[in-house]
C-alpha cells in the first residue's frame, strides 16, 4: 500500500459464485492504482466461494444469506478507505479502473462520485440457445451502478445505505436517491468495467422482480409531488 495514495475500498459481495470469484478478484487485484483494500463478503455461499476467496491476499467476512444490500453494507462497516468501490462477484474491472477515476478526482476536488461505461459479454460456458435468447449488446453504455462506481466515503454516507429490503434493483434504488441529494458526480467516456451475461446473473432474473422498479419510480414521483405540488 502506497501512503502517497488516498485508499480506496473495494467491495466484493459473493453468493454462490463460485465459478466467476477469482476472476472478479484478480480484476481489482491487477488495478494500476496501488492503495486498494479488498473486501470480500461472502452472504452465505454453500459452494466453494469461501475456499477461493481466502486464497487471495484480501479481508473476508461471512454472514448468513441477507442479500446483496446487507453484504455490501457490511463491507462498508468494515473498510478504512477514503473511497468506496464495489464490484458484483460475477463482472470484472478493467485495469484502469480506478487509476482514470482518481484522475478525474485529481482534477476536479468538489466531484463526490466518478462513473464510467459498461461493456457486456457472453461468459464462456453459455450455450447457443441462451446466446439467441438473451442478446448482448455489441456497444458499451454509460452505467449508473454500483460496478463503475468510485465515490468519495462521506458522499456516499450523505446519500445513505444500500436498501435491504430490495432484491435487484439496489443500484436503481440507490441512485434515484443520490440524484434526490444533488450528488456531484460526473461520467467518464471510459470503459471500466465488463459485465458478464449468463444464466443466474441479477440482469437475466430481474423479471421476477419487475414490480420493484415500479414501486421505486412511483416512490420517486410521490417525493417529486409532496416537494412541488404546483410542478407536477
Amino acid at each position: 500500500m502506497d501512503s502517497d495514495f488516498p485508499l480506496i475500498s473495494v467491495i466484493i459481495p459473493v453468493y454462490n459464485r463460485d465459478r466467476y470469484l477469482a476472476e472478479a478478484i484478480e480484476s481489482v487485484l491487477a488495478q494500476t492504482y496501488p492503495a486498494i483494500e479488498l473486501i470480500v463478503v461472502d452472504d452465505g455461499s454453500s459452494d466453494r466461494s469461501a475456499e477461493i476467496a481466502k486464497r487471495y491476499p484480501i479481508i473476508y467476512h461471512y454472514q448468513s444469506n441477507k442479500g446483496i444490500g446487507s453484504a455490501r453494507n457490511a463491507g462498508i462497516a468494515l473498510s478504512n478507505g477514503e473511497f468506496l468501490a464495489f464490484l458484483d462477484s460475477d463482472d470484472i474491472w478493467v485495469a484502469d479502473k480506478l487509476s482514470k477515476q482518481m484522475a478525474a478526482f485529481e482534477a476536479d476536488p468538489n466531484l463526490e462520485a466518478v462513473f464510467g461505461y459498461a461493456q457486456q459479454f457472453y461468459s464462456p460456458e453459455l450455450d447457443k440457445t441462451f446466446r439467441q435468447r438473451i442478446r448482448c449488446p455489441e456497444e458499451a453504455i454509460a452505467a449508473h451502478l454500483s460496478a463503475s462506481m468510485l465515490i468519495k466515503r462521506d458522499s456516499f454516507l450523505r446519500i445513505g445505505l444500500f436498501d435491504v429490503k430490495l432484491k435487484t434493483t439496489i443500484d436503481i434504488s440507490w441512485y434515484i436517491s443520490a440524484i434526490e441529494h444533488q450528488l456531484r458526480q460526473v461520467t467518464l467516456p471510459d470503459v471500466v468495467y465488463r459485465r458478464r451475461l449468463h444464466e443466474t446473473n441479477n440482469g437475466s432474473i430481474e423479471r421476477q422482480h419487475a414490480n420493484e422498479r415500479l414501486h421505486l419510480l412511483k416512490a420517486k414521483l410521490d417525493r417529486q409531488r409532496a416537494n412541488h405540488p404546483k410542478s407536477i
